[in-house]
């Protein structure tokens, strides 16, 4: 499927919405099954338990960069982060070690986050403004004629400034998980279990709690865009993705 909505312009394909499912079982509860079930030694052993486990979210990250055709600062560092765990993990760090990683990442993505306000595209705008789900045009349009279009970049600052806040809650959160249950030995077969655990708790303590604030930073900008330009957010869907009368 391919944009068409903006006549004399070449057509820009749509890229392929993400699975979410194959998103979860590649990152969460398969990585998770592996390292907690299989770190026995008569079954996999510590190592290559860990090795399996974080494997899948490394391959997963490499699919969806090469199905989707889109790199962006989430896959980079997500990425790193399972280049680190892998890496700690074989070279038998210590808990303290895998605390510190698990904080770091999400400070990282946060500082990551704000920098992009010093540019002309924050990065909530990338997040919530897809340009193939939203009709960029029509909105741009929409605020010029209304003149407020200064109100919607602080809008955007705001919100980029909310999902950097969900972050680093984010990083408390990995930080406290992994010194409550990394208690075992690095290198032994229930330490190797414990990251499998800390990888399933990882969905109900902290991703839940992130991703509702980042719903929160959405709903904040399209109820500003309603309440700026009049659009609402039927309106504002790209033509190939409306309802067909």
């Amino acid at each position: 499927m391919t944009d068409t909505s903006a006549p004399g312009t070449p057509a820009r394909p749509v890229r392929k919405p993400e699975n979410i499912w194959l998103n979860l079982a590649c990152n969460v509860f398969l990585p998770g099954l592996i390292m907690s079930k299989l770190a026995a030694p008569e079954r996999l052993g510590p190592v290559w338990a860990l090795v399996a486990g974080v494997s899948l979210p490394l391959g997963y990250g490499i699919y969806d960069l090469v199905t989707r055709k889109k790199w962006n600062l989430f896959s980079g560092v997500g990425l790193l982060s399972v280049g680190l765990t892998g890496g700690l993990g074989l070279a038998h760090a210590s808990a303290m070690a895998f605390a510190i990683k698990e904080a770091a990442v999400p400070c990282v993505l946060a500082l990551g986050i704000l920098a992009t306000l010093r540019t002309s595209q924050p990065l909530v705008r990338e997040m919530v403004l897809n340009e193939s789900v939203v009709d960029l045009q029509k909105l741009n349009t929409a605020l010029d004629e209304h003149g407020t279009k200064a109100q919607f970049e602080q809008l955007l600052r705001s919100c980029t400034w909310l999902v950097a806040a969900s972050l680093l809650l984010s990083a408390v959160l990995n930080f406290v998980l992994a010194r409550i249950l990394l208690t075992s030995a690095p290198g032994t077969p229930e330490f190797t279990a414990a990251l499998g655990r800390m990888n399933w708790w990882s969905w109900p303590v902290i991703t839940l709690p992130t991703m509702a604030i980042m719903i929160v930073a959405m709903v904040r900008v399209f109820r500003g865009i309603h309440r700026l330009t009049g659009l609402d957010l039927e309106a504002l869907m790209h033509p190939h993705h409306q309802k067909k009368k």
